[in-house]
């Protein structure tokens, strides 16, 4: 059914509603929402790159199920995993920049949530396919860094373990991003909580149309 699997912070309640309906994809409904009216945006021009990831943050990145794997062994093991797994306390979100791009980022110390997101890429990478000489070769253009060299080799993505920064994307990149990060601060405000508290995780699938959906909900019980 799913070409693709990820574990993602999927926020809840009011925030996770704005968020859906800014990028126009509900993954726990499956299905697209309306945008916000924001005068002067065109909120599905600049949202339209993120859309189909849904309204998330990144732990494990996108994945191929690697063979002789199944998608019921690996909401198996990563049910088993987040059972022993802490939640997560940062001490809010906020619009930041990151290189072209808008996102909410944390406030704050982000010290367990990386060590618990390094958790869940080593628990769960012998579910991953290795990537392909292409997707290698794709990655690579964005001239890595050594150690962003070394995970991609490891894990199959750059941007994990010491190179990790967790973000929430809210548009694709951007000309006139600084002119647009306080148009989506005064949107998200009244629904950024503060602190902001991660008790689950999502087992999320890429279905053949390139959208995610939510497939499970993961509590962190540890």
């Amino acid at each position: 059914m799913f070409r693709r699997y990820a574990i993602y912070v999927t926020p809840e309640g009011l925030l996770g509603q704005r968020g859906a309906e800014w990028l126009g994809w509900d993954m726990a409904q499956a299905g697209a929402v309306p945008h916000p009216d924001v005068q002067d945006l065109d909120v599905a021009k600049i949202t339209k790159r993120p859309r189909k990831y849904g309204f998330h943050g990144t732990i494990k990145p996108p994945l191929v199920l690697a063979n002789g794997t199944s998608i019921g062994e690996l909401k198996s093991t990563a049910t088993s995993l987040t059972n022993h797994l802490a939640p997560v306390t940062l001490a809010g979100l906020g619009v930041s920049r990151i290189g072209g791009f808008l996102a909410l980022t944390p406030l704050g110390d982000t010290n367990a949530l990386a060590a618990m997101a390094a958790l869940v890429v080593k628990g769960l990478d012998a579910f991953r396919s290795p990537a392909t000489p292409e997707e290698m070769d794709r990655r690579r253009q964005s001239s890595l860094s050594t150690s962003q060299e070394r995970n991609l080799t490891q894990w199959g993505y750059p941007y994990v373990m010491d190179e990790f920064r967790f973000h929430i994307t809210l548009t694709g990149p951007l000309k006139d991003a600084e002119e647009i990060a306080p148009i989506l601060s005064a949107h998200f405000a009244p629904v950024l909580p503060e602190p902001y508290v991660i008790d689950h995780l999502t087992l999320a699938g890429e279905d053949s149309d390139g959208m995610f959906h939510s497939i499970s909900r993961l509590p962190l019980r540890g």
